[in-house]
């Protein structure tokens, strides 16, 4: 039986964040040694194709935080991933039925639809649907 393209799911991993002492140091020592090339938002950026669609780039993002921010409230764990998703207005209702705790509404920007959820050992949990 072939799976709905439109399906509510997770389809892959969109970001890792975590905390450190020294972000910025941290950041450069990556680049320097490693080759990591730090974007406008202070992550890198890798790039793979979508298996589905082999015309469309997809990204996962590598973000250090400095240790206790606030993005990752109300959980306190030392990282945070954030999940590629499909059809997140399904997902959320999903997630609802589901009875699991749902920490603020989608918002929408120029590259996609976010919503954050916990799971149930108190990690924050990022739902990234990218805009194609």
């Amino acid at each position: 039986m072939e799976k709905s393209k439109n399906q509510p799911k997770v389809t892959g991993i969109g970001g890792v964040f975590f905390f450190l002492e020294n972000p910025q140091e941290t950041k450069d020592w990556y680049a320097k040694n490693l080759g990591l090339e730090i974007n406008d938002w202070g992550s890198a950026s890798f790039e793979s194709r979508n298996i589905d669609k082999p015309e469309q780039v997809e990204s996962t993002q590598w973000c250090p935080f400095k240790k206790g921010d606030e993005y990752f409230a109300p959980s306190k764990k030392e990282f945070m991933i954030n999940y590629r998703v499909q059809n997140i207005e399904g997902l959320l209702e999903k997630l609802k039925e589901n009875g699991v705790t749902i920490l603020d509404d989608i918002e929408t920007y120029s590259y996609g639809k976010f919503v954050h959820i916990m799971d149930t050992e108190g990690n924050k949990i990022e739902l990234w649907e990218p805009i194609c």
